[in-house]
């Protein structure tokens, strides 16, 4: 009680001096130091062979930079060389000059340089001919039947679910419960599901509706506490925000980090079998949660979206790969794509497995073992067996889920596709994409219930 006392007058006190400084020395409206790094290509394309030059403009308080140093490294992306090259600084710019590649990928450069005190830095990759980059995983001959027949096992098992009320995230527009679901034999999943009330949504949202479109968002990777969202929901969609590790949402802080440490290294849990991976329950848990979405007398009988980011973004590949029902497949910078692509010297998929420089990237087995398991896991074959309209965006400075990985996933998709790829994004959205994924979603809607 006494720390948590000490912290809110530290934080009062924080809040108090910022207002004071502001009103003696006003608001600065811009960052002192201001960056910007352009590739001589405008859109980061180029075609293999072709020299690529990053160009650094950087103004402190407005004044162009002038005699500072600049260290930069350049080399494929992921495999970056230990020794920083330099330049400096003239009238405000700096040229570094990547240098070419004869294969499809990305090159990339990462750079950085001290002013006022401060280490300015950033990585920056461009594209060389990513159309052409394929993937290292094979498609294995059972591949469908296996997945068919494990979705088939864990349709055997009732969902089971049970809610709890959410008073703080439901009011008169929507209702929000946590609800747990048994998604397999041995396998629960938490999530948060907020409908909205009929006829509560606003003109051109949904006003007068009595059923939605279902929406399901799988979560990013670790065991991270989730919380409940009414963006979907303010569009006039149904949506569960899921949990799968069945971690209980209604934890206290402390006792939540206690027993999320017992989902670390999930990722290579039971990698010596395809049977025995973790992921196995958790992609067929996923399918399972749309069955659930399904079975709720407020679906409008037609319209299942299924949208995420990182592995969010992985699982929602594999859900609409395996589920039947989903209509719509709307991926952020996924991960677990081309996971075998660090043992051919090429940047893999997050978690980055053959790495050898990442710990969430350790495998416990033989590699060979590894790599025959992982090819049932593997996104890029979900991809390829994906028959639902997709919209996919990803950035190039993203150095989780690989642009390499990300364009190997993409380019096996044959079903109808969109992208929005921007090149300066990291391992993260700009709203603008969030923005065009939403009125893309709009396009394919059948909005008209079944009667």
């Amino acid at each position: 009680m006494r720390k948590t006392l000490l912290w809110l007058v530290s934080a009062v006190a924080l809040t108090l001096h910022a207002q004071q400084f502001r009103q003696e020395f006003g608001d600065a409206r811009k960052p002192f130091v201001e960056t910007v790094a352009t590739p001589d290509h405008g859109d980061s394309r180029y075609c293999p062979g072709q020299p690529a030059t990053l160009r650094v403009v950087a103004r402190e308080g407005g004044v162009p930079l002038d005699g500072t140093t600049i260290y930069y490294k350049v080399g494929p992306e992921m495999f970056l060389p230990a020794r920083y090259d330099s330049t400096t600084f003239v009238g405000g710019e700096a040229l570094l000059r990547m240098g070419t590649m004869q294969e499809p990928g990305f090159l990339a450069c990462q750079y950085e340089f001290r002013v006022g005190g401060k280490t300015m830095k950033d990585l920056v990759k461009v594209a060389y001919a990513p159309e052409q980059i394929k993937t290292y995983t094979p498609m294995p001959k059972d591949f469908e039947a296996f997945w068919q027949k494990a979705l088939k096992e864990a349709r055997r098992v009732p969902l089971e679910p049970t809610y709890t009320d959410v008073p703080d995230a439901t009011n008169e527009q929507f209702v929000t419960k946590l609800v747990r679901l048994r998604v397999g034999k041995e396998k629960w999943m938490q999530g948060y599901l907020t409908i909205p009330r009929s006829g509560s949504l606003p003109p051109g949202e949904g006003a007068g509706r009595v059923s939605f479109p279902v929406v399901l968002v799988p979560p990013g990777a670790g065991s991270q506490r989730i919380y409940p969202s009414d963006y979907f929901s303010q569009h006039g969609c149904i949506y569960l925000k899921i949990e799968i590790h069945d971690n209980d949402q209604r934890l206290s802080d402390d006792d939540y980090q206690a027993v999320r440490q017992r989902c670390d290294g999930y990722m290579s849990r039971g990698m010596a079998s395809r049977d025995t991976y973790y992921y196995k329950d958790v992609y067929v848990g996923c399918a399972r949660a749309v069955d659930f979405l399904c079975s709720l007398p407020e679906w409008d009988g037609r319209n299942v979206i299924v949208t995420g980011g990182s592995q969010g973004g992985a699982l929602t590949i594999v859900t609409a790969a395996l589920n039947e029902k989903v209509t719509l497949c709307a991926p952020f910078y996924p991960a677990l794509c081309d996971l075998t692509g660090f043992l051919h010297h090429r940047a893999g998929g997050w978690p980055k497995f053959f790495s050898g420089f990442y710990n969430d990237g350790r495998t416990t087995v033989a590699d060979e073992t590894a790599v025959e398991t992982l090819q049932y896991f593997d996104v890029v074959n979900f991809a390829r067996v994906l028959r639902v309209p997709t919209f996919m965006s990803w950035g190039y400075s993203d150095d989780t889920c690989s642009p390499t990985s990300v364009w190997a996933a993409w380019n096996e998709i044959q079903a109808p596709k969109q992208r929005d790829v921007t090149p300066t994004s990291g391992h993260w959205r700009f709203p603008s994409s969030q923005a065009k994924c939403w009125q893309w979603m709009q396009q394919y809607l059948f909005l008209q219930p079944v009667r």
